[in-house]
């Protein structure tokens, strides 16, 4: 039997997806940005594209940027912050995603900006009150926090955190890769400036995303060469991987409710049954129905002698996952997420993640494997 469970990595592109795309890869192939009724039609594609995401997430479509995904998105964020808004500023989490980690950094060195780390509870999410403080201090900023962890699954609350950007005047930016396409956004409502998205994440093609950015925040483009994307990025687009992500965010909200129901029981299913066998296992990061994303679910190890060559052994018995360790002291490779929550190092971690597209049956064949390559009697 053949598993996967790294849908947190990737996920399957969903066939209704790839039909919806094979047009523009076949006949449809005009330059979006030429005049004739070739590059007119596929622009329609794209603005057509552009008003379905828009409708989705209930902002204008003028907010949205396509990019290569949210790595690119993350990057042109911060940058353009820093360089186009006056930012002088940035408060991030040490367990961000590296897009946005390395380029703080690089904000930093290159260009003198601050950089403040927020302080994190034991579950990896910030310390509402640690950042209240931070935000005191007069310094134009911007904020940079994940909705939700891709490794650990911590999910924070948008709107608190925002409402207190906006208390203190800084710019909002949230990486929510992981939770686009899986939870409801009204960016009409929700106080924030900027977000990210890859269409990948939620069984969209590869290689494409957006950036939102609110109206009337003016950003300058980080890649010259034309004026596509409202001069905004340069570039002819990625004209059928923008068709595919607006048809799999309409896949992923025509009953959004119904994959949430049928995801989270399966997280919930297999968290209870590794607990009932593994008395002493233990979990990283928030796993509890409101605080997590239900379609991640990181696992402690028993400390057994099978544990270096587990992920290794779930490949060989056809299940895919993911997983880490935290840093040792001066090691140069290591999980930065499961470091900074204070995770041992001696602990072996493995992320499911799961989809709509998961079955109970193989959350069953997965639960019974896991049994089989650890013994039960072990001390966590």
């Amino acid at each position: 039997m053949r598993v996967y469970l790294d849908n947190a990595a990737t996920t399957p592109m969903d066939p209704e997806v790839l039909e919806a795309m094979l047009p523009f890869m076949k006949d449809s192939f005009g330059n979006p940005s030429s005049t004739h009724s070739f590059g007119r039609t596929t622009k329609t594609a794209i603005e057509k594209s552009r008003k379905t995401i828009a409708q989705l997430l209930n902002c204008d479509g003028s907010e949205l940027c396509f990019t290569s995904g949210g790595t690119e998105a993350d990057n042109m964020a911060l940058k353009c912050a820093v360089r186009d808004l006056g930012v002088k500023r940035i408060i991030t989490s040490p367990t961000e995603h590296k897009a946005v980690i390395e380029s703080a950094e690089l904000l930093k060195e290159k260009f003198g900006v601050e950089l403040e780390y927020v302080e994190l509870d034991e579950v990896g999410r910030p310390v509402f009150e640690d950042l209240e403080n931070r935000l005191k201090k007069d310094v134009p900023t911007i904020v940079s926090l994940m909705h939700a962890n891709n490794e650990i699954g911590t999910k924070i609350d948008l709107t608190a955190i925002g409402n207190l950007c906006r208390k203190h005047d800084a710019y909002f930016h949230s990486d929510t890769v992981q939770t686009m396409g899986h939870y409801a956004f009204d960016l009409k409502e929700l106080p924030i400036d900027f977000i990210t998205c890859a269409g990948h994440k939620f069984h969209g093609p590869k290689g494409i995303g957006f950036l939102y950015i609110r109206k009337g925040i003016r950003i300058n483009s980080m890649i010259q060469g034309g004026g596509q994307e409202r001069q905004i990025r340069g570039g002819t687009e990625n004209l059928y991987g923008i068709v595919g992500l607006a048809k799999a965010m309409e896949l992923a909200y025509q009953d959004l409710q119904g994959h949430i129901d049928h995801v989270q029981g399966l997280k919930n299913f297999m968290k209870d049954e590794l607990k009932a066998h593994y008395p002493d296992l233990n979990f990283n990061g928030d796993t509890s129905n409101d605080g997590s994303l239900y379609t991640v679910l990181n696992v402690c190890l028993p400390e057994t002698e099978n544990n270096k060559m587990f992920l290794f052994s779930l490949d060989l018995k056809g299940i895919a996952a993911s997983g880490g360790s935290a840093c040792s002291s001066g090691a140069a490779k290591g999980s930065h997420v499961l470091t900074a929550i204070g995770s041992s190092i001696s602990c072996t971690s493995v992320r499911f993640s799961f989809s709509r597209f998961t079955t109970k049956e193989e959350i069953d064949y997965t639960i019974a494997t896991v049994k089989e390559l650890l013994p039960v009697n072990v001390n966590a």
